[in-house]
């Protein structure tokens, strides 16, 4: 077999041993495959994001966005990899950064709405309310049966001192998410029942 196809082949091998070890529950000893495979493959983008997902599923969002920045830089033209960066820098408070890593992921995928939420959040975070209520908006008209957006917005709707738009969001969570609904409620003050 010549040297690149026995690469291609170890490769090949390597990857679904860490796949197949996933299934099997044994996080650890796949991970130790995903290194492995990076040894050989420093630029091997499945490898990376595993290793990625995995040190923030421990709790190390340090070591994840070395991971997800790298992934960044070789995939720039992928919605996930911009996301993944950006919810990472978030998560560290690089919010300037990760203002930019979402509006990356929105400029490839327009339709992302995970991005428009994160790009929300950090938008709060910076003081800029108009601007996350924008984001929150086309965050809630991609998801429009997920709850969080809504929260989001009645929160920054109190914020701009808006209460009545704000009430009007929670009588709308009422229709689908009433436990969000009403934790809104308890955490404004704010009652919707009189609404119409």
């Amino acid at each position: 077999m010549p040297v690149n196809g026995l690469a291609r082949l170890n490769h090949f091998f390597l990857n679904w041993k860490a796949i197949g070890l996933l299934t099997l529950g044994q996080r650890g000893r796949a991970m130790a495959a995903f290194r492995e495979l990076l040894v050989r493959w420093p630029d091997d983008v499945h490898a990376l994001n595993s290793l990625g997902y995995d040190a923030l599923q421990r709790s190390h969002p340090g070591e994840a966005h070395g991971f997800f920045k790298r992934v960044s830089h070789l995939a720039p033209e992928t919605s996930n990899a911009r996301f993944n960066e950006a919810f990472v820098c978030e998560a560290l408070g690089l919010l300037d950064e990760a203002e930019s890593g979402f509006r990356a992921a929105i400029a490839i995928e327009a339709g992302m709405d995970r991005a428009w939420y994160g790009l929300g959040l950090v938008l709060v975070r910076l003081g800029r309310l108009d601007e996350a209520l924008e984001a929150l908006g086309r965050n809630t008209t991609l998801q429009p049966m997920n709850p969080f957006g809504w929260y989001q917005m009645a929160r920054v709707r109190m914020d701009l001192g808006q209460p009545e738009e704000a009430r009007t969001i929670i009588l709308h969570l009422k229709g689908f998410e009433p436990k969000v609904a009403a934790q809104l409620e308890r955490e404004t003050g704010l009652t919707s029942g009189h609404l119409i």
